[in-house]
């Protein structure tokens, strides 16, 4: 018998809160990576985080919560100006209104980009 649509959304949600990762983070991972090094430098943030292993240089990308299970803990943390100009600003609807994001403010763009001529 399948289950109704709510209950498997509901299997994927956990009560815990969204772990705050910020760009330039030094995370220390439980395992180490193969090359030795267990420490890696948050690079990228949103659904999947982009990580760069410390040691070796290498990229990876890990989903948010897979990668909130294997964090040991902070090293050092990185700069929140840096991840709040990176975040998402907020788009119009379709009736042109634009929600606002809490603690952001809303960049406009001019009607010429720069070096264009009108």
């Amino acid at each position: 018998m399948a289950r109704p649509a709510s209950d498997t959304l509901r299997a994927h949600m956990t009560d815990q809160p969204v772990l705050e990762l910020l760009l330039g983070d030094i995370v220390r991972l439980r395992r180490p990576h193969p090359c030795g090094g267990t420490d890696w430098q948050v690079d990228r943030l949103g659904a999947d985080i982009g990580l760069t292993c410390a040691t070796c240089g290498r990229h990876a990308m890990i989903e948010r919560r897979p990668l909130e299970r294997r964090i040991e803990g902070f090293v050092r943390r990185g700069d929140r100006s840096i991840s709040a100009v990176t975040a998402p600003v907020a788009q119009p609807d379709s009736a042109g209104a634009v929600q606002a994001v809490p603690g952001r403010t809303t960049r406009t763009r001019s009607a010429t980009a720069p070096g264009s001529t009108p």
